[in-house]
């Protein structure tokens, strides 16, 4: 058995035509000792996906509501072994295999520190998305666990073993795209025409690790509000936590109320001055930042001269928004991870989520505070520390810990010209509002890409950015952000239609449309009707 499959993943990437096409059940007899196949079983059209609110969460997909298609479904684990502390370990996949394939094949990308298998539907990977997800178009899809089963994706436990750190950083992407693409061709008689992969947040960074360092694997890939420096910005999460505390008013036992250091209404204060100082510079008032380069905002503007009023911040509120968002840095002032764009996302509730949270009490419920912590204690230090406060990191003495799982675990290379070569695509969106990765240490990077890659016109030939003015993390906010990244980098890469703006619309603004534009364009007013896409021009600042 294991000859065997050691011959049919030679004739896949050899381009052999293969002996099937197998029928679905017929597929777990290509289990191997280091390929566990657990399931493989017919699935009737019509069947509804299974609800996973929890991890849509973490991952800005949008969920899939729509009844499947007809098709194959395999689930199993590759290398399964017991590691540290006797913990089994293996990587977890799920692969479903349409009846009426397309010839494509997508890796959908996970969210937080994955540890569970999300349903492989290739949802686009926007919370507002109204496209249709990969597999009801035909795609076969698999998502995976990346290498750890965890209680769920805030579990960051796996970090005590070594083998785990390097598969969920990066080895699983490799390993699971070879197996399915193995089951794709055994079940279909040949191999994909086309090879994707798309995701958001964690999923973002995973995909941009595909593009980096398995350059031949992918012919197009979306990288949504990318990870790209997880290890810097799990220390900007502690930066922000610390200034927001130090504004935070105490409960009857002397704890910081996070969530109370700035109300619903002190936010939607911020947000509207940002709309006072920023809305008009793309040439309309309207609710939304285009002009992102443009927008220049002080939060002193709004200090109290007095005593606090709901037409002002107090000075406490005042300096931690200021350092917040002027970004983490060290003892001698050096950044530690990056600035944040002002836009009146701030107000969002997906904003506040990370941040602040919602918690009336000293036991703050914010993501920053209970997703954060125990992945820099276990996953992010080196050696794991998993008695660590996080909150108590020093940014002088500790950074030098994390550099080792920082050379796992982001993909800030520059150098894609096995990428590019041979044809692949990259298609990378983030909000401008998002408070998980700052946008600014994103346009930071592609700027580094741009340089390292011929210029601006290159690398516009192999790789585009677009920022989503008011959205924040993977959707939500005051934004358009139901547009179908999935179909651009589709019409790129097999009919070589680049992707000069997205389309975009969204419940923020009914019956509006505006582009997003491939950076450094920004949308602009011509005139017409305000709500009309066509009366926007993508424009360098």
């Amino acid at each position: 058995m294991v000859l065997s499959a050691m011959v049919l993943s030679t004739m896949v990437f050899s381009g052999q035509a293969l002996a099937g096409p197998l029928a679905c059940g017929d597929l777990a007899g290509l289990a191997r000792p280091d390929l566990r196949i657990d399931r493989a079983e017919a699935v009737p059209a019509g069947t509804l996906p299974a609800d996973n609110p929890a991890r849509a969460a973490l991952t800005g997909a949008a969920r899939a509501k729509a009844a499947l298609p007809a098709h194959c479904l395999v689930e199993g684990t590759i290398d399964p072994r017991t590691g540290v502390g006797g913990v089994p370990y293996g990587t977890g996949f799920q692969l479903r295999l349409p009846e009426a394939w397309n010839g494509r094949f997508l890796f959908q990308g996970g969210g937080g520190l994955d540890g569970v298998v999300g349903e492989a539907l290739g949802a686009i990977p926007v919370s507002g998305a109204t496209a249709a997800p990969a597999l009801l178009r035909g795609y076969a899809v698999v998502s995976t666990d990346s290498g750890h089963r965890g209680r769920d994706n805030a579990d960051a436990a796996f970090g005590l073993d070594q083998q785990a750190r390097i598969d969920f950083a990066y080895g699983a992407v490799g390993t699971v795209t070879r197996e399915a693409k193995a089951l794709v061709a055994a079940r279909y008689g040949r191999p994909p025409a086309k090879a994707y992969f798309m995701g958001c947040s964690n999923g973002g960074r995973s995909a941009l690790m595909a593009a980096t360092r398995f350059p031949t694997a992918f012919d197009g890939i979306v990288a949504g509000a990318p990870a790209f420096r997880l290890s810097r910005a799990a220390l900007g999460q502690i930066w922000d936590t610390r200034s927001f505390l130090d504004a935070a008013p105490k409960d009857p036992e002397g704890r910081p109320i996070l969530a109370e250091a700035l109300s619903p209404a002190d936010l939607t204060l911020v947000a509207d001055a940002v709309l006072k100082a920023c809305d008009a510079a793309d040439g309309l008032a309207d609710g939304s930042v285009e002009a992102v380069s443009a927008c220049r905002f002080d939060p002193g503007s709004l200090a109290c001269p007095g005593e606090k009023t709901a037409t002002c911040l107090k000075p406490a509120q005042v300096e931690a928004l200021r350092r917040a968002f002027e970004g983490a840095r060290d003892g001698q002032g050096r950044p530690v991870y990056a600035s944040w764009a002002w836009d009146p996302g701030i107000a969002a509730p997906g904003w506040r989520a990370w941040k602040l949270g919602t918690s009336r009490t000293g036991t703050a419920n914010a993501r920053n505070v209970t997703l954060g912590p125990a992945a820099i204690a276990n996953y992010f230090l080196t050696p794991p520390d998993p008695g660590f406060d996080a909150l108590r990191f020093d940014f002088d003495r500790d950074i030098p810990r994390i550099a080792e799982t920082a050379a796992l675990n982001d993909p800030t290379g520059t150098f894609l010209s096995t990428f590019t070569a041979r044809g692949g695509r990259l298609l990378v969106y983030q909000g401008v509002a998002d408070p998980v990765f700052s946008a600014r240490d994103l346009v930071d990077h592609w700027q580094e890409l741009t340089r390292h890659n011929g210029g601006a016109q290159d690398l516009s030939a192999s790789a585009r950015l677009f920022l989503v003015p008011g959205m924040t993390h993977c959707g939500g906010g005051p934004a358009l952000d139901d547009f179908d990244p999935l179909s651009a980098i589709e019409s790129w890469v097999e009919r070589g239609e680049a992707p000069d703006r997205l389309i975009a619309r969204g419940t923020a603004f009914p019956g509006r449309t505006r582009p997003l534009c491939p950076f450094p364009q920004e949308a602009r007013y011509q005139g017409g009707e305000p709500d009309r896409g066509e009366s926007f021009a993508c424009r360098a600042p």
